[in-house]
């Protein structure tokens, strides 16, 4: 597989920071599959951002349409979640010890990391790949969305015995 560089998600703010207080700069991304972190590919990265700078540092607001990729909680097929995350941040500078979100001394603004734990949080809520998934066997692992098994799946727990019973 072949990706965009998560260098495209590193932003030059040295001219903000020059500017002083006060001033602000627009800026867009419209990126294909991009490999975020080790453990996040995103389908794509769209939308619009507003950076600030304030005597703190750089303030960035705005929202990005993003494809997230995962599994399916029922069956495991592959799934691409379309989310907006809304974002509003604040960038130190200078870069204080212990502080995650820091432009660096070359002005450097690392808008992956940001995207990583935005993405990692709507991400764990899980997905279904159909509203109607039929998940897998219990028994043989089939996926029942492709296919039919053949097991006959007669296990009942012996505390409900008896309501099968009413069944009949």
């Amino acid at each position: 597989m072949s990706y965009v560089s998560n260098r495209v998600l590193k932003i030059n703010v040295g001219f903000l920071l020059a500017d002083g207080p006060g001033h602000s700069h627009e800026t867009t991304f419209d990126v294909p599959e991009i490999r975020v972190a080790d453990d996040l590919t995103l389908a794509y990265v769209r939308g619009s951002m507003r950076l600030s700078r304030t005597k703190e540092g750089i303030l960035l607001q705005g929202q990005l349409d993003v494809g997230i990729r995962g599994e399916c909680y029922r069956c495991l097929d592959p799934v691409t979640q379309n989310v907006t995350l809304e974002l509003e941040e604040l960038y130190l500078y200078p870069p204080q010890p212990g502080a995650e979100l820091v432009v660096d001394d070359t002005a450097i603004l690392d808008l992956a990391p940001l995207l990583r734990d935005e993405a990692l949080i709507v991400a764990s809520r899980g997905w279904l790949c159909q509203v109607d998934c039929k998940g897998l066997c219990q028994n043989c692992g089939t996926n029942l969305n492709h296919a039919a098994c053949d097991c006959a799946v007669e296990d009942i727990d012996p505390r409900l015995a008896q309501l099968k019973k009413l069944l009949k």
